[in-house]
């Protein structure tokens, strides 16, 4: 058990740890201790590691001329606790018997200082020969034994960037513990390069995925001047404009900070200030985001959100700028790892020991020489390290990743060897080349957490989301959620650092209602108009910019969010236009019914004889069918009944005007013709030859309406437009043109009727048939002539109750005008119903008028009601 391993370790050093923090804590801060002489241990397998043991600030590296020697002189707390919990991980492991039973490891930790070009120097004695300081020069480098098998570290991605290439050329593993930025996950670039946290492109999408979890899409993005910052605000720019979040501003803070470039960031922060931006997301660096503070401190910007990146969000040099309460609220995520509950006190015991001259004694002896000469001094400010200066950075997050880093390569390590419980029986050296191809894809554990590197050198690690709770000296961390893949906000623990302790707004405008959708204005997605969605049309999405229009068998209202099933339409059995229709035909068919039944019942008399006889009873019966063919209109309408409704009017109704064609024909060859001819005429008018008249003008009809539903046939049609709300079923006429020439026989037979009686003379004591005619003819063209503009100017949903309503007004214009006044006569004047009032005296008194008519000055006389007795 590593645990165990390294207590048991612990005990047996407990007493020379004891004297030895006695005499560090005698010594104070001016004791020397031979801290520095610990980052280096031989072994069977040795594992170098760059660690931010200090920092070259202020040193001028731009400066230089020469290549010499940097010194670094700003000593880094957080860098050597992660080079202790490298060298903690080691000693459990070479303790233990689960990884590499039987062999050690080694390491040999550096400083970086922070500097690509001070990384470079460690990085070359890596790769220097085993046992000797030189790098030799050859074509192929598979036999090639460098120094050590794998590399831990660096912590900064600006670094990982320099000294990933290098490593990679040899194909030597390198496992980073704090370089997070997304180019490192290019394998044709960067073979051999893995790390223990996650890739910025996990951290950003739990950004983004925060930003639009608290509604805010009005953003300002500012990031550090590096490798790091510029790559991750490139990243959260590019997944913000895909996911809808609007960057209002955007800028780079310098490193290092120079008068110029330090006027564009507080052009950037006075254009924040002045906005209506409350968030800003800052990727960078910690020193950045300490000079980014200090000038918005200054700068008195207004408190706003802040949405820390991981780099700065634990940062002592940003947490105890004085002035930082006044920023506002700080939220970002930091990735989760196992508790290390011993690492504290172990940290303690390396510093005991440190100041024990007996086991620095030891150290010399193991070890005779630290190579400064070609490296130069490893460490000078860990030899001054007080355990005050640590005590901050016990618990950091990223000691961890470093502490997991060394597993990572043990459990590579041990899989190449073929290690198992009793030993490793491969005893050939591993090269590294040879480790790297177990490296990929390999599964290991760290404090029983189980990790993976994938196919990108990244690791499945989780983040916390942290808030920063202001309080003396410096903001305490408070989880307020978990990113898994997927964000989990825990709002009751959270609290807002603004004015009203509220959580603010950061829109540029206001959330459309439902309904509406977004007219952009300018360049920005976030800044839009509202517009209401027109009936016919909805919003689909919230964040929809055109509304959706709804398919042709759907509907909806203005400013709607769905769309509604149409109904059908059509001239229902039960509105109220179709009952009055059908209560007008309940009454047109009673009369013509009552009007046949009557001629039929006084077939024999002069009266009916005179009208026709069997002729006028069959226009009667044909006037009947004229009304049933209204009921063709109403209901959903169907193929038979469109392709019906026509010729059932139209063939009823030629034969009632073919037998008053024949009534007016007869009339006109009596009165307008000589008596020998008349008598001729109108005996074939009277006999079978009239049955002839009738057959061929029905025949006449039946050939246009055939014409009319081959050429042009009338079809059910769904029209989705012309109603709002419903779909109309409705029988589709194609041509006006011929559904008019179908009226062709009937308009024509009821013109001749109306010029045979107009202008024919009235006797005085005889019936006069041609008045009642000609007001028939002029019922019917008064009826159709009106349908024409009405039918044309109606809404279609109504032509059908139209075109019931014009045949139902003819047909009763017919009854009441022409056969009406003669079943007056035969119920209340049957006194009247004489051969002489309406057959022989007719027919002579014709005649003779006919002669008088002629030889008299041409004068017509004008007689009294046709239907009174004679005087």
């Amino acid at each position: 058990m590593p645990g165990l391993a390294l207590l048991g370790l612990t005990a047996l050093l407990g007493l020379t740890a004891l004297l030895g923090l006695t005499a560090l804590l005698d010594h104070g801060e001016g004791a020397t201790l031979c801290l520095s002489q610990q980052l280096r241990m031989q072994g069977d397998y040795v594992l170098g590691g760059l660690f931010p043991l200090g920092s070259a600030e202020g040193t001028g590296l731009g400066d230089r001329l020469q290549p010499n020697a940097t010194v670094c002189t700003r000593f880094s707390s957080l860098g050597l606790l992660w080079a202790l919990a490298v060298k903690m991980a080691v000693e459990e492991i070479n303790n233990g018997s689960a990884l590499l039973p039987g062999l050690h490891l080694g390491y040999d930790l550096f400083d970086t200082c922070s500097e690509p070009t001070v990384a470079m120097k460690p990085s070359l004695m890596f790769m220097a020969k085993a046992g000797s300081c030189n790098i030799a020069a050859y074509c192929n480098y598979t036999q090639y034994q460098p120094r050590v098998l794998a590399v831990i570290g660096p912590h900064s991605s600006e670094l990982a960037l320099v000294t990933g290439k290098f490593f990679s050329f040899f194909l030597v593993p390198q496992v980073s513990y704090g370089a997070s930025t997304d180019r490192l996950s290019n394998r044709e670039i960067f073979p051999s390069f893995f790390r223990t946290v996650p890739s910025d492109q996990v951290q950003v999408a739990a950004m983004v995925e925060l930003l639009q979890e608290l509604g805010w899409n009005w953003v300002a993005a500012v990031g550090s001047d590096d490798e790091y910052g510029r790559q991750g605000l490139s990243l959260f720019s590019g997944l913000a404009n895909a996911r809808g979040i609007c960057i209002a501003h955007e800028g780079l803070v310098p490193l290092p900070p120079g008068s110029l470039r330090l006027g564009a960031l507080r052009g950037l922060l006075r254009q924040v200030n002045q906005s209506s931006v409350q968030v800003v997301v800052l990727f960078s660096s910690a020193h950045a985001a300490r000079t980014l503070f200090s000038y918005s401190i200054r700068c008195k910007l207004s408190p706003k959100v802040w949405v820390a990146s991981e780099a700065w969000l634990t940062s002592d040099l940003v947490m105890t700028l004085p002035g930082m309460p006044g920023v506002g609220t700080v939220l970002g995520f930091l990735q989760q790892g196992a508790p290390m509950p011993e690492f504290p006190s172990y940290v303690r015991t390396r510093l005991a020991l440190a100041a024990d001259p007996a086991f620095c004694a030891s150290l010399d002896a193991e070890q005779p020489g630290l190579e400064e000469h070609v490296v130069g001094p490893r460490c000078p400010q860990c030899d001054h390290v007080t355990l005050e200066n640590l005590s901050a950075g016990l618990l950091h997050h990223q000691t961890f990743a470093a502490y997991a880093a060394v597993y990572g390569v043990a459990q590579a390590l041990h899989n190449t060897l073929r290690c198992n419980a009793s030993g490793c029986p491969r005893r050939e050296p591993v090269r590294p080349w040879q480790l790297l191809e177990n490296m990929y894809n390999v599964s290991f554990r760290a404090r029983g957490l189980a990790l993976q590197f994938d196919a990108s050198g990244n690791v499945n690690v989780d983040y916390d989301l942290k808030l920063w709770v202001w309080q003396d000296p410096t903001p305490k961390l408070r989880t307020v959620g978990t990113f898994k893949g997927r964000l989990e906000l825990w709002r009751s623990q959270m609290c807002w650092h603004t004015p009203g302790k509220q959580q603010p707004v950061s829109q540029c405008s206001r959330q459309c209602k439902e309904g509406q959708v977004r007219r952009v204005k300018g360049f920005h997605s976030c800044c839009y108009d509202c517009v209401d969605c027109k009936a016919g049309s909805y919003q689909r999405n919230p964040d929809d910019l055109l509304c959706t229009q709804c398919d042709q068998d759907q509907w909806s209202p203005d400013r709607s969010t769905r769309c509604f099933p149409r109904k059908p339409m059509f001239l229902a059995w039960g509105e109220p236009a179709v009952l009055l229709l059908l209560a007008l035909l309940a009454l047109a068919l009673g009369l013509a019914l009552a009007a046949l039944g009557l001629f039929l019942w006084h077939s024999d008399s002069p009266l009916v004889q005179a009208s026709g006889g069997p002729r006028a009873c069959f226009g009667l019966a044909c006037l009947g069918l004229v009304c049933l063919s209204v009921l063709l209109f109403p209901g959903q309408p169907g193929p038979a009944s469109c392709l019906a409704q026509q010729p059932l009017f139209h063939l009823p109704l030629t034969g009632c005007l073919s037998t008053l064609f024949l009534q007016a024909a007869e009339i006109f060859v009596g009165s307008e013709l000589p008596p020998s001819w008349a008598e001729k005429m109108r005996g074939r008018l009277r006999g079978p030859w009239a049955w002839l008249v009738v057959l061929l003008a029905m025949l006449a009809e039946a050939a246009l309406c055939a014409w009319y539903l081959v050429a042009f046939p009338p079809e059910v049609v769904t029209d989705w437009r012309v109603l709002p709300t419903e779909a109309l079923v409705h029988c589709h006429v194609h041509s006006w043109i011929s559904f008019g020439l179908v009226h062709a026989t009937n308009a024509m037979l009821a013109f001749l009727c109306f010029l045979g009686t107009f202008l024919v003379q009235s006797r005085p004591g005889h019936y006069n048939g041609a008045r009642g005619l000609t007001f028939a003819m002029l019922a019917y063209f008064i009826t159709w002539i009106s349908f024409v503009p009405l039918f044309a100017n109606v809404h279609v949903a109504y032509q059908p109750a139209v075109q019931m309503g014009a045949i139902l007004l003819c047909a009763l214009g017919i009854l009441a005008t022409f056969h009406l006044p003669k079943c007056y006569l035969l119920l209340q004047r049957p006194e009247l119903n004489t051969p002489e009032f309406f057959l022989e005296d007719n027919a002579r008194a014709q005649g003779s008028s006919w002669g008088q008519g002629r030889g008299e000055s041409g004068q017509k006389q004008v007689t009294p009601d046709p239907v009174t007795s004679p005087q």
